[in-house]
């Protein structure tokens, strides 16, 4: 039997509610605190902009190039909102040694290939792989660069010019002492007071004044006393955009320039990829401190973001721009100013540009000392004490310090190579390196084992282990976080052979918190200990197989079954367990509990089936459900118990007293009350089964009736009729829930919740109802829960207002007979 499709058709969106009202045409809004972000941003990136062109040896043009671009396409393609991309600091080595080295106009050409690689990587999604480089390597390669940059600019701080590498600039700079010009050093002594003063200016003017960036006040105080003191210091020169210069065809060697491709495009993306992960923490912080604005910011996509950061350089070289990247310090600036979306780093794309048109004259004063002096502070503070001390802490200071000097000395790539060499030596190490103690405490024999056990610590362990007397009472102390197959077969054959010969062995953490002890690895010995894939039904850890296996055959020959005494063994065996092991670790917060009294967050109500293991499912602990169960997981009308008030009652005490904040109804998939429903008839006799469902007709006749969606399960149509019913009986009885005054009441104030969850057991999955809406209901869709913060339902799982069911979905029984009247 078919269903026949409506006559009324709609051509309103999917992605539209059935009772919202039509969509207009959506307008372009600019909020306030994204406007006043671009302007903090925009002075911040105008003179380390300049900067950082003076110091790669580029045309200054080139610097405001790469902040528009970053600011324009950057901001709008990538996939972090708030990150502010341009010309970096960590790129200024790079960009310095291809433009020496091949020429600008060869150097855009380059910049153009790194931006095509990036969109080759973002299309296969590998984003996320930089983020496994070890942050050791990561810190140490900024900070080599850093130490680059404050050596070079050091030279034009002095009134001097640099030379091409940091071991020539560090031999030179003693003879550059000696010839330092006073104007400049007085100009650039300046700069670096104002840039170290200017944040830490005290009082209540100072926090007003340390609005404006410390770079500009510092510029522009450099560029005034540098006027008006008439210092002969050379200054900014932007020539006519008319005759700026674009790319051209790549010239020089194919290896060297493919080195020049693959260090643009390691240096760019690492660095933004990682900025946009700190942009994220930055948001979070800022969100939990309520400081939002009122408006949520997504978390980024780092492919996307990889995508946008090659756009930007493509369209940056093509242009005769720098380098661009995702720069911290203006996004930190973005961040802190209040920005909610990615117009304000367009926005500040847009005043560069003004800037750079309107504003040459103004430009043209700055002296190159100022800009000098304020690169060399920025590359000082590369170098970062936070950072030393986070790899000090995490014995990984050696890959710092060789990542920093090799970039220092060599190169950038042959500084990560360094560096990456030496992280998995440092690795290696600490995986073979494992000690291995045993001494005699209180008439039991302790061995530790502190580090990783791996095969090549199995000879040592095998050793130590064989020395302890056969029979006694030992501890086995493990301190580490790792045991490959090899060490895990040798300890647990250690352990039945001991324990074959009268010992005990118990295994503990470094806490002495005993842990499972290895299951023996012989047949013989073998029992069903408790092991991460062992199927927990009917499962007893430690029990011993033959006690219960003869308590049964003993039943059956005698020609009766005793299955409680089994049972029983398997209870008491199970209670014993609790007492021994679980009960030490939660009895301090069950006895808080038992002082404070409960206070559950929710009430969950939920199937009585066997298979369903609430905590394990919410992942909750002692006193955070209120939980209530029964056959179907129903919810009768107000007054339709006849008699018996346990549901309802339930409901009025969570509600009532416990005060719970959310209601949780929650089915599953091969629901047997739900079978029963489908395949039950009027004539059927009424047992107390019987009488209970009747309170799931609602679910039925919900299913049956054309005024109401069928229900979908993440996109899909359910498999079945018995799924479906399990779908709409989840919905039906959250509607029942509202006829409850008391929970009516609460819903009515905001200050209680409800949440419809189908738990699917063939796959351990859950999903969860979408389209919540307190006026108008649900919209019968269930989408898949993710291990993620954040759950979005897409557009395309909206459900239509009709839809025509399949034919494999058409229940037998009555609700064939409803469909068809």
């Amino acid at each position: 039997m078919t269903l026949c499709t409506p006559a009324r058709t709609t051509n309103r969106p999917r992605s539209q509610r059935p009772h919202s009202p039509p969509k207009g045409p959506r307008r372009f809004h600019i909020a306030g605190a994204d406007l006043s972000a671009s302007v903090a941003v925009f002075l911040i990136a105008l003179p380390l902009s300049l900067g950082i062109a003076l110091a790669t040896g580029a045309p200054l043009q080139s610097g405001l190039v790469a902040a528009a671009v970053g600011g324009l396409v950057a901001g709008r393609f990538g996939g972090s909102p708030l990150q502010v991309s341009g010309p970096a600091a960590g790129l200024t080595v790079v960009t310095a040694e291809l433009i020496q080295r091949y020429g600008w106009r060869t150097t855009c050409a380059i910049t153009v290939l790194a931006g095509l690689t990036q969109l080759a990587l973002s299309a296969l999604r590998v984003a996320r792989s930089a983020l496994a480089v070890s942050p050791a390597i990561v810190h140490g390669m900024l900070a080599g660069i850093g130490v680059t940059i404050a050596l070079a600019q050091l030279h034009i701080v002095l009134g001097g010019t640099p030379q091409s590498s940091a071991v020539d600039n560090a031999l030179g700079l003693p003879a550059q002492l000696a010839h330092a010009q006073p104007a400049a050093l007085a100009i650039s002594a300046l700069t670096v007071a104002v840039l170290l003063v200017w944040p830490r200016l005290p009082g209540r003017a100072g926090r007003l004044v340390r609005k404006v960036p410390a770079a500009l006040v510092a510029v522009a105080g450099a560029t005034a006393v540098a006027a008006f003191a008439g210092l002969a210091v050379p200054r900014v020169d932007l020539p006519s955009w008319s005759s700026h210069a674009l790319p051209g065809l790549p010239e020089g060697p194919v290896l060297g320039i493919a080195a020049g491709v693959l260090t643009i495009t390691l240096v760019t993306s690492v660095q933004s990829l990682l900025s946009a992960v700190a942009v994220d923490k930055l948001v979070a912080a800022r969100a939990a401190a309520g400081a939002g604005h009122g408006r949520s910011v997504p978390r980024s996509g780092l492919d996307r973001e990889l995508a946008g950061q090659g756009a930007a350089n493509v369209v940056s070289g093509a242009l005769g721009g720098l380098p661009v990247a995702g720069v911290a310090v203006r996004s930190v600036a973005n961040v802190a100013a209040g920005a909610t979306s990615r117009a304000s780093t367009m926005l500040h794309g847009l005043w560069i540009v003004l800037a750079a048109l309107l504003l040459v004259p103004v430009l043209d004063l700055i002296p190159l000392p100022a800009l000098a002096a304020l690169v060399m502070v920025v590359g000082i503070q590369m170098v970062s004490i936070t950072h030393i001390r986070t790899v000090t802490r995490h014995r990984e200071v050696v890959v710092y310090a060789v990542t920093l000097a090799g970039v220092a000395l060599v190169g950038i790539l042959e500084g990560v190579a360094l560096g990456i060499a030496v992280a998995i030596a440092v690795a290696l190490n600490r995986l073979a390196r494992t000690r291995i103690t045993r001494e005699e405490r209180e008439g039991r024999q302790l061995l530790r084992v502190r580090g990783q056990l791996t095969f090549l610590a199995v000879p040592r362990l095998s050793r130590a282990l064989h020395q302890l007397p056969q029979g006694s009472d030992v501890v086995v102390e493990l301190d580490g976080s790792f045991m490959d197959h090899a060490a895990y077969e040798t300890l647990s054959d250690w352990t039945a052979g001991h324990l074959a010969h009268g010992g005990t062995v118990e295994t503990t953490g470094p806490s002495g918190v005993r842990i499972a002890e290895p299951a023996p690895a012989t047949a013989s010995a073998a029992h069903p200990c408790c092991r991460p894939w062992t199927p927990w039904h009917n499962h007893q850890c430690g029990e011993k197989p033959t006690e219960t296996t003869e308590a049964t055959e003993t039943a059956g020959s005698a020609g009766t079954s005793e299955p409680g005494r089994t049972t029983g063994l398997h209870l008491a065996s199970g209670i014993g367990k609790f007492q021994r092991n679980t009960a030490p670790l939660v009895r301090d917060e069950l006895a808080r509990l038992a002082r404070e009294g409960q206070r559950p967050s929710q009430l969950f109500l939920t199937c009585a089936d066997s298979r369903l293991v609430t905590s394990m499912i919410t992942s909750s602990g002692p006193g955070d459900l209120f939980t209530v169960r029964n056959v179907g997981n129903l919810v009768p009308l107000p007054g339709e118990e006849s008699g018996d008030d346990s549901v309802a009652a339930a409901i009025e005490y969570a509600v009532e007293v416990l005060r719970v904040t959310s209601i949780t109804v929650c089915g599953h998939s091969g629901c047997g009350a739900m079978q029963a429903l489908l395949a039950g008839s009027p004539d059927d006799p009424p047992t107390p089964l019987r009488r209970w469902l009747r309170h799931g007709r609602p679910s039925l006749e919900r299913m049956a009736s054309r005024r109401h969606a069928w229900a979908r399960i993440s996109g899909r149509l359910p498999a079945d009729a018995v799924e479906q019913l399990c779908l709409t009986n989840v919905v039906q009885q959250l509607e029942h829930l509202r006829a409850y005054e008391s929970v009516a009441r609460r819903l009515a104030e905001g200050t209680l919740t409800l949440h419809g969850v189908y738990f699917h057991v063939g796959e351990a999955q859950a999903y969860l109802l979408s389209g919540t809406d307190e006026v108008h209901g649900y919209d019968d869709v269930f989408t898949r829960v993710l291990p993620t913060d954040h759950l979005e339902a897409p557009a395309h799982l909206e459900a239509p207002d009709h839809l025509e069911a399949p034919a494999h979905l058409e229940a037998p029984g009555r609700l064939a007979a409803a469909r068809a009247s």
